[in-house]
C-alpha cells in the first residue's frame, strides 16, 4: 500500500534554489509528495509549487533574480527595524501567486515563522500564503520583520531550519528533509555589522540544527543535503549551480524515496516511529 510522502523543505537563502531541482528531479520520477512544509526560501518555493507553478516557470524567475527586484532599501533602518523590505519580492508573488490562500493550494502546505514577542516557532497554515512566507523569509536585521495579526515574525530559521516535526503532523508517514545549508564552512571573519550578524545567526542556526536532527532521527526517512560548496547563501548568484546541485540530489535519490513510498523499502514509520507519534 502506497505511503504518504512529506517534503519538509530547508532555508538557506539563494542555497534555496537548490529545492527547485530537487523537485524537478522527483516530478520526472512521477514523485509527488502529499505534503509539503518549508522555511525561508524552502517555504517560497514549497509554495509556489504547491499552488501549481510549473517548476520551469519557477526555474526561469530563479535565475533571473537580483536583490533590486525583491527588495528596497529603507530610508531609515532602524527605525524600519531592518535595513530592507520586500515591497518587490510581494509584487512579484503576486504577479505569479495573486492572492492565493492556504486553502486554494493543490497540495497540503504550511511554513513556519518565529514569533518576536513570544520566542517560539508558529506554524503557519491559513489565509494569505505570500503573507506567511514572506514572514518565513524576514531574516532579522536584513529584513523589516512581518505582521500578521497580532504577532510580529521573523524568518523560521532562526529556530527551526527544516520544518520536519510540522510535515509529520501533516500526516506524512515518509519524511524527506532537504537541507540546503548542511555544515557550516569556514568562512574569513568581516568588519561589516551586518556580515557579522549573518554569521552570528548561521553559527546559533546550524548548531541547533545539529541537535534536532540527532533527535528526530527516529521518524526522518532521508536527510539530504545538495553538495553546494561555500556558495554563499546571502548572495544572490550562481543559482544555475545551485539548480543542477538540487537536480543531481534529486536524482541520486529518487529512487530510494519510491521504494519507501511504494513500501517496498522499510522505512521509519515500518518500526512504529512515523506519523502517529508526535514530538
Amino acid at each position: 500500500m502506497r505511503k504518504t510522502l512529506g517534503l519538509a523543505l530547508g532555508s538557506g537563502g539563494a542555497r534555496g534554489i537548490a529545492h527547485i531541482g530537487f523537485l524537478q528531479a522527483l516530478e520526472e520520477a512521477g514523485i509527488r509528495p502529499d505534503y509539503v512544509t518549508g522555511c525561508s526560501m524552502g517555504a517560497i518555493v514549497g509554495a509556489c509549487y504547491c499552488a501549481g507553478l510549473p517548476l520551469e516557470t519557477l526555474r526561469e524567475v530563479a535565475l533571473s533574480l537580483k536583490l533590486s527586484k525583491i527588495a528596497t532599501l529603507n530610508i531609515n533602518p532602524i527605525r524600519a527595524n531592518g535595513l530592507l523590505r520586500f515591497n518587490k519580492a510581494r509584487q512579484l508573488l503576486e504577479e505569479y501567486l495573486g492572492d492565493i490562500t492556504f486553502e486554494d493550494l493543490n497540495i497540503p502546505f504550511s511554513c513556519i515563522a518565529v514569533d518576536l514577542a513570544a520566542g517560539k516557532v508558529v506554524e503557519l497554515k491559513e489565509g494569505s500564503v505570500i503573507d506567511a512566507i514572506l514572514a518565513s523569509s524576514s531574516i532579522p536585521g536584513a529584513f523589516t520583520p512581518a505582521v500578521i495579526g497580532d504577532k510580529t515574525l521573523v524568518d523560521g530559521g532562526i529556530l527551526e531550519r527544516v520544518p520536519t516535526k510540522e510535515v509529520r503532523e501533516m500526516g506524512a508517514e515518509v519524511i524527506v528533509a532537504v537541507d540546503v545549508l548542511g555544515d557550516l564552512t569556514a568562512k574569513k571573519a568581516s568588519p561589516n555589522l551586518v556580515d557579522t550578524l549573518l554569521r552570528c545567526i548561521d553559527i546559533m542556526d546550524t548548531r541547533l540544527t545539529q541537535r534536532k536532527k540527532r533527535s528526530r532521527a527516529r521518524y526522518i526517512d532521508l536527510w539530504l543535503e545538495p553538495e553546494l560548496g561555500a556558495m554563499d547563501q546571502y548572495l544572490v548568484k550562481n543559482l544555475d549551480f545551485a539548480l543542477d546541485k538540487g537536480y543531481e540530489l534529486g536524482v541520486k535519490y529518487r529512487d530510494e524515496i519510491k521504494a519507501l513510498v511504494d513500501g517496498e523499502a522499510e522505512g521509519k514509520s515500518d518500526k512504529g516511529e512515523g506519523a502517529s507519534q508526535g514530538k
